[in-house]
């Protein structure tokens, strides 16, 4: 554990940038691990919906823990969990993250429809600190991705919560909700610990984001919402067409998958 925590934890030093696809299964992850990335990171939105959840906390840290156990015991890589903002005891789900074999996590600093307060946010960092002192701490700030506040201010806003982060302990700090190259490249020069971006359409290229001095890009749900569109096309055309190409078209065979989970 303590080996694999120590690799995300340089692999976050580059160049070259870590880009972190996000699981949801544990045939995602082994699809992950086959295209050698050297780590992933698990979906909170993905996993949530997969097990028959919406996104925003109201999975169960039960189920969403015992999802994380499969996929780091999946793979051989290091993986670090998307556990929302810790599903109201950040400090037991940390210890639940690394007891499933997840080196790192992300930690919310939205809950419910409001920002947690700066001090107290700080204060649970702190505690996960404390409590899994090996875990690579990924503090978000959400002030971007929901808009709070206004926005002549929220840049600043958004720094001061992220350096507070860092300095709780923090090992990297994430920004969703920023594609703009002008706010990524102030983002990286004003902030003190390794920069995660959320890619989503209109960002920039992960090279691109690499020369800017992003160190970390992920990709959240995407991955498993374009399965979602690709069973939704299948469905209509099986449905009103009564064919496969969907289905067959780039289909990986199923000795293969059969294969990549043997």
């Amino acid at each position: 554990m303590m080996d694999k925590a120590q690799t995300l934890r340089r692999l976050h030093q580059g160049p070259p940038i870590l880009v972190l696809p996000n699981a949801w299964d544990v045939s995602s992850a082994r699809i992950f691990e086959r295209a050698g990335f050297p780590a992933l990171a698990t979906t909170s939105a993905g996993v949530a919906f997969a097990l028959g959840y919406p996104d925003g906390e109201l999975i169960p840290a039960a189920e969403m823990l015992a999802l994380v156990e499969r996929i780091a015991r999946a793979v051989k890589i290091p993986v670090t969990a998307d556990v929302e903002a810790g599903y109201g005891d950040p400090v037991a789900t940390a210890r639940g993250v690394w007891t499933a074999g997840a080196v790192g996590m992300n930690l919310e600093d939205f809950v419910g429809d409001k920002l947690v307060n700066l001090a107290a946010q700080v204060s649970l960092i702190q505690a996960v600190r404390a409590a899994t002192p090996g875990m690579v701490i990924n503090a978000r700030t959400d002030i971007f991705l929901n808009s709070i506040g206004d926005e002549s201010t929220r840049f600043n806003r958004a720094v001061e919560r992220l350096n507070a982060y860092g300095e709780a302990g923090a090992d990297c700090v994430f920004a969703p909700g920023v594609r703009d190259r002008e706010t990524i490249a102030r983002l990286v020069k004003a902030v003190g610990k390794p920069l995660n971006i959320l890619a989503t359409a209109g960002a920039p290229s992960a090279g691109e984001m690499e020369s800017m001095g992003v160190r970390r890009i992920s990709v959240g749900s995407g991955p498993m919402r374009a399965t979602l569109g690709l069973i939704d096309r299948i469905a209509r055309e099986l449905r009103e067409q009564g064919t496969y190409s969907a289905m067959t078209d780039g289909a990986i065979p199923y000795a293969d998958v059969n294969k990549l989970l043997s």
